[in-house]
């Protein structure tokens, strides 16, 4: 099948559509097609080997071969996704689609069971594997005696076992399966570093172990405000997690926050701030692992970098490639890059982020000896570091920004009362210098927080130190600050991070998923719970069916922009749900 045949037969879905499914290790992106458009191998950081997505070549499909409506769900609690084909024959197909657990670092295993449920179905498979963004086509691809396909797809070996009457045609696989009412078939893809030796995976016992993984992993939150969107939303920062404790920020790249507005990043890797985020959110219900994971991850890189501490790393710890054009399409409307220039940035707000959850795995009690000594490192960076500029949560230009001075007093004064005497002075003693030195700086004249010395206007990210406890909830400065967002920064619940300098909301980019949770847990502080709720409920709604939360939600359109799905909206979902069902 050609390249043209194949994009003519798929082509791109809007964000909404798209299901994912991941293991820790890396993720695959499901069209409502039953089309895979994205999966970087072996790890998140690595090449794609299906880039369909971004306008690259490869792609790996499994759908109706007659007209069919479309729906899907994933089973409660995981990242098992089950498309679902109304045919017009009256008769429904699905297909169960997961990365198999337990994960190996070096190899993916990526199951597909197609399932005909109340009639005889036939589906239509192709197998379009490409190294390099799909620059390389697979080669060395052999039928060996027991019907499984071999090969090797760039510098990985590729085993596909299950397809039935395969075609090859310039290195595409197809074929097409009929699966009788009542039975399945199960389709087993494995890539990996090295040779795979012994059998194909079995895949019942594949099957099964993923589903207890999983059911091992996700906790129930039944006393949260709504737990089954809580639940979705753990599992899906537990499957964008590394078993390097590392969680990326979300599982693809290139994806446009604003059509030919050149605001396309790489967001495949670790930032230190959504890591902080994601733990403190868990940490709002429990001891869970994604503590742990948060505090670990943050802890080796303060150990190893201090002040020199970048805003991100791959899952490895390692360096955050330069940005570079891979010279595809892209996403309509948007471009390829590959590599962030965050690597450039020093954000000082992450360093406070840091401390307040360093305070909340205290809380906990699964706070160990080398996170304290991290937490000893934070508070030396930032004391030497707080009063000169950074780039801010939004990583802009170097400015003195409010919010990541206030993050850090939050910081300061959170994780005080976990350490001795003496250096819980010199805590609460830097902190009250840098909120008095903020106040002369950053207090707009009407009493409310503004972005930076000179700078105005008001940011929703300002919502959010008082959560943290760099101020009290009742504090003016509080108060004022809440009140100009729901005034400047409000549509319909929806949040925008601020107002742009010309124009209206919603010109220069859409709502913030972020900032609307961040309005429910501040609404929720002021006691304000049926406005805490409307937000929520707003904002958790700003999905398709797969419940994917992506960066921004363009309000007119309804639609999701940017890179999917975003770890730290889906961890302030999870936060809200559970501040909320304390209420």
């Amino acid at each position: 099948m050609s390249r043209g045949e194949l994009h003519g037969d798929f082509p791109p879905s809007p964000l909404r559509e798209y299901a994912l499914v991941a293991d820790g290790e890396r993720g695959a992106l499901c069209g409502p097609h039953g089309e895979i458009v994205w999966l970087c191998a072996p790890r998140w950081h690595d090449d794609a080997v299906f880039a369909s997505l971004i306008g690259g070549e490869g792609a790996y499909a499994v759908t109706p071969t007659t007209r069919c409506v479309w729906g899907g769900s994933y089973e409660p609690g995981t990242l098992i996704w089950r498309n679902r084909w109304a045919t017009d024959q009256g008769r429904v197909v699905t297909c169960r689609d997961a990365l198999a657990m337990p994960t190996r670092l070096d190899s993916l295993v990526l199951l597909r069971r197609v399932e005909a449920t109340d009639g005889d179905a036939r589906v239509r498979v192709l197998l379009d594997a490409r190294a390099a963004f799909g620059r390389e086509r697979a080669r060395e691809l052999r039928r060996v005696d027991d019907g499984t396909w071999t090969g090797r797809v760039g510098s990985l070996y590729l085993r596909w076992s299950g397809a039935l009457g395969v075609r090859v045609d310039d290195a595409v696989l197809s074929c097409e399966i009929e699966v009788r009412a009542g039975m399945r078939h199960d389709l087993v893809l494995e890539l990996g570093e090295r040779p795979f030796d012994g059998p194909p995976p079995d895949p019942d016992a594949a099957w099964r172990e993923t589903a207890a993984a999983w059911a091992e992993r996700v906790p129930s939150f039944a006393s949260s405000a709504a737990p089954r969107d809580t639940r979705h939303a753990y599992a899906v920062m537990a499957g964008l997690t590394s078993s390097t404790d590392g969680m990326v920020a979300a599982a693809t790249m290139s994806l446009p926050e604003r059509v030919d507005a050149d605001r396309n990043y790489d967001y495949r890797y670790v930032w230190i701030r959504d890591q902080c985020y994601a733990g403190l959110a868990v940490a709002a219900d429990g001891s869970h692992p994604l503590l742990t994971s948060a505090t670990g991850f943050v802890t080796a890189r303060l150990l190893a970098d201090g002040d020199r501490l970048e805003p991100a790393y791959l899952v490895d710890g390692s360096q955050v490639p330069a940005e570079e054009s891979l010279g595809l399409p892209g996403y309509p409307g948007g471009a390829d890059v590959k590599g962030n220039w965050v690597r450039q940035q020093f954000q000082l707000d992450s360093l406070g982020e840091s401390l307040s959850l360093f305070a909340a795995a205290a809380a906990r009690d699964v706070l160990d000896a080398d996170a304290r000594r991290a937490a000893k490192v934070a508070v030396d960076v930032i004391a030497g570091r707080w009063e000169g500029k950074d780039a801010g949560i939004w990583e802009l230009d170097d400015d003195w920004w409010t919010h990541s001075r206030l993050a850090c007093a939050a910081g300061l004064k959170s994780y005080a009362p976990h350490v001795g005497s003496a250096e819980a002075d010199r805590m609460r003693e830097l902190a009250a210098a840098i909120l008095a030195r903020t106040t002369d700086r950053c207090l707009h004249a009407d009493g409310r927080w503004q972005r930076t010395p000179k700078d105005k206007r008001v940011d929703a990210a300002l919502v959010l130190p008082p959560l943290r406890g760099a101020l009290d909830a009742a504090d003016p400065r509080t108060l004022a600050t809440l009140d100009a967002v729901r005034h400047d920064l409000v549509d319909d619940w929806y949040v925008y991070r601020y107002r742009p300098e010309s124009g209206e909301l919603g010109d220069d980019e859409g709502a913030f998923l972020l900032c609307g949770f961040l309005l429910s847990l501040a609404e929720w502080q002021q006691g304000n719970l049926v406005a805490a709720f409307r937000a929520f409920e707003r904002n958790r709604a700003a999905c398709g069916p797969p419940g994917l939360l992506a960066e921004e939600f363009d309000v007119d359109q309804r639609q999701l922009r940017g890179n999917l799905p975003q770890a730290f909206v889906h961890a302030t979902l999870l936060e809200a749900s559970v501040r909320l069902g304390e209420a």
